[in-house]
């Protein structure tokens, strides 16, 4: 896994520190929020992979135990209900890594922010 002395600068980087199992659910996850926000810019902000357009969209983290998915404190609100379930923060949400990812809500949450980010292109 993944230390605090690790220096990063691309996604691959980071999710290659990771076991095959978890390496398996951070690249699905990278894949939709690529599909979700597919003009953004992929990056590495505090060290953990980040997706940018106009602004952050979101970042995400592996841990022993969870996920991290970071939509900021906007997305966290928007999506308070779909997120009750899970442990929060306040721009923070940790998706069990015992549990299946919910990658229809991830989806909805990356368009919602790069949306937000960008405004309706209509």
């Amino acid at each position: 896994m993944s230390s605090s002395d690790d220096e990063f600068e691309t996604i691959d980087e980071y999710i290659k520190t990771f076991p095959a199992e978890i390496q398996e659910t951070l690249e699905e996850l990278r894949r939709t929020i690529r599909e979700a926000a597919p003009n953004a810019e992929e990056t590495i902000s505090y060290q953990i992979p980040t997706f940018e357009q106009e602004g952050i969209v979101v970042h995400f983290a592996a841990f022993d135990e969870h996920i991290g998915f970071y939509p900021t404190p906007s997305g966290m609100t928007a999506f308070e209900e779909e997120l009750s379930t899970y442990e929060r923060g306040k721009g923070s949400v940790k998706f069990p890594l015992d549990e299946p990812l919910p990658f229809d809500l991830v989806r909805e949450i990356t368009e919602y922010r790069v949306e937000e980010n960008v405004g309706d292109p209509d």
